[in-house]
């Protein structure tokens, strides 16, 4: 056994005996695998680690959960998920993360990193009231990220089912970005069904942020079936998806069985190229990789 499996399944144990202290299922998890698997994010020549890093819990004006542990802890846990294998950061000008995953990234091969980011056009949720154009805002936001590309930019919590009219000018203008290679791919992040489905024949949007789970916790539509059968259609086209709200943001954390079952259900789906969770503790990061590499053992390889 080499050091860093060594180490990893020490720490896996580690978090599961902690967990079983704040009164958590006692149960034992696989060793934490010594790579996260990697998946290509739709078309867009990106490719991810299965499980990615959110950066925003319960996040508005620059502000989350992670950013009000302190600098260090957020710094921390950033790395600690580095470590732990995960290679897809997910970012957004309304969490005020740019920074904290500039500086715990500092030093790391770019190239085995993804970061994706989102604009924030709606009034609100913003420190200041001006919404410049998406040149300015993601010149801004390389420099936050000291990076001279961004692998993914996405237009933030589109509700509105006519959004591809409404947006054109920040789709125009990251089409632009993406020409010239200043970012990788663009798409959208979204927060209703009708938004979702205006996803499918929209040639512009080459990724997708979803809300996805089995119970319809904090997503577009209570039935988790009528977000999932959107979501098969908009990969069958070419585009990436990537799950949000995996543990309902957050209401799982103390019931190992719907983590699970969220798993499962993200895996078998059959369209969700990559999870992303806004881990707030490194123990939630531990214990949902070895989540996923326990149900990724129990299905069949797949190719990527």
């Amino acid at each position: 056994m080499d050091r860093r499996r060594f180490i990893a399944t020490a720490l896996s144990g580690l978090a599961t005996a902690t967990m079983g202290c704040r009164g958590r299922a006692q149960e034992t998890l696989p060793a934490l695998p010594a790579e996260l698997p990697m998946r290509p994010l739709g078309g867009t020549g990106i490719r991810a680690t299965i499980v990615a890093a959110g950066t925003g819990m319960s996040a508005t004006m620059r502000q989350s959960n992670q950013i009000r542990q302190g600098k260090d802890a957020f710094i921390a846990l950033l790395r600690h998920e580095y470590d732990r294998g995960i290679r897809l950061f997910d970012c957004a000008d309304a969490y005020g993360s740019h920074p904290y995953v500039a500086e715990a990234l500092a030093g790391m091969p770019r190239e085995e990193y993804a970061i994706s980011t989102k604009i924030w056009v709606m009034q609100g949720g913003l420190p200041e009231p001006e919404r410049p154009d998406a040149n300015v805002v993601v010149d801004r936001f390389r420099k936050e990220l000291n990076t001279d590309y961004i692998d993914l930019v996405l237009i933030h919590c589109m509700a509105h089912p006519l959004w591809p009219e409404q947006q054109r000018r920040y789709m125009d203008a990251l089409a632009e970005l993406k020409g010239k290679g200043t970012i990788r791919a663009h798409g959208v992040s979204i927060h209703s069904l009708p938004a979702l489905e205006a996803c499918v024949d929209c040639d512009w949007v080459d990724s997708v942020h979803a809300r996805i789970n089995p119970y319809g916790d904090s997503m577009d539509e209570r039935d988790p079936a009528n977000v999932a059968a959107i979501l098969q259609r908009i990969h069958q086209r070419g585009k990436g998806v990537v799950g949000m709200k995996l543990i309902g943001e957050g209401r799982y954390r103390n019931d190992p069985a719907k983590r699970d079952a969220a798993i499962a259900y993200a895996l078998d789906v059959g369209c969700v190229d990559t999870m992303v969770v806004g881990f707030e503790r490194p123990d939630e990061v531990d214990d949902f990789i070895g989540r996923v590499s326990r149900a990724l053992a129990d299905r069949p390889a797949t190719a990527g």
